[in-house]
């Protein structure tokens, strides 16, 4: 069953990353467990548990856990910063609706796990995490790590090798997770919302009390 506070997203949503799972769910080496057409599945019919305990290094390359942020709802989102397009815009909206939330805004926590340890590092997450908000935490990572916080929240990434010799893209999954104070599931964003539409779904859920 759709999770009820997001149902109207996904439905508006549904052309957006149907189109994309169907981009991804090709050909291309798989690094995660779970096809984009899968975990698309899973997330729109709330078939499986999403979400669970990490421990990743952060940009200043201090080890962040999932605990941490417990008493705040959290922004999860997956993706990598060579990504061209995506990752950005979606960075982008996210940091717009923290500051449309105003000083409310303190009580959300918008987390950037790369998807590409690889190339992102702690240093590398420094000097990219910034320029999209500045409570923003961008996480990295072991291979093993990664691709078990990634399996934990249903994300699907794979490489894909470019024509240049050595070179490689990151295909994956583009939701924007929303965790609640306990760092339980409440639903997603699909890739493209507006941060107008993410403040109306998160507002309300401020009001909530901690537990």
């Amino acid at each position: 069953m759709i999770p009820p506070i997001l149902r109207g997203i996904v439905y508006a949503g549904a052309g957006l990353w149907l189109a994309l799972a169907s981009a991804l769910a090709g050909d291309a080496p798989r690094q995660s467990t779970r096809s984009a057409a899968e975990i698309m599945d899973i997330l729109m019919w709330n078939r499986e548990p999403v979400g669970g305990p990490f421990a990743l290094t952060d940009q200043a390359g201090h080890e962040r856990t999932d605990s941490e942020f417990h008493g705040r709802l959290m922004l999860v989102y997956f993706g990598f910063t060579y990504c061209p397009d995506v990752c950005p815009t979606d960075l982008q909206a996210i940091g717009l609706a923290l500051d449309k939330l105003g000083p409310d805004g303190d009580q959300v926590q918008p987390i950037f796990i790369t998807v590409d340890p690889a190339r992102d590092t702690a240093a590398h997450l420094a000097e990219y995490v910034p320029l999209f908000h500045p409570r923003l935490i961008g996480l990295t990572g072991s291979d093993d790590a990664i691709r078990k916080v990634a399996d934990a929240y249903r994300v699907y990434y794979a490489q894909v090798p470019l024509k240049d010799a050595g070179d490689y893209t990151v295909d994956h999954t583009a939701y924007i997770y929303l965790m609640d104070r306990d760092g339980n599931y409440l639903g997603f964003f699909p890739p493209g919302t507006s941060a107008d539409r993410m403040v109306e779904i998160i507002r309300p859920r401020l009001a909530a009390p901690a537990h």
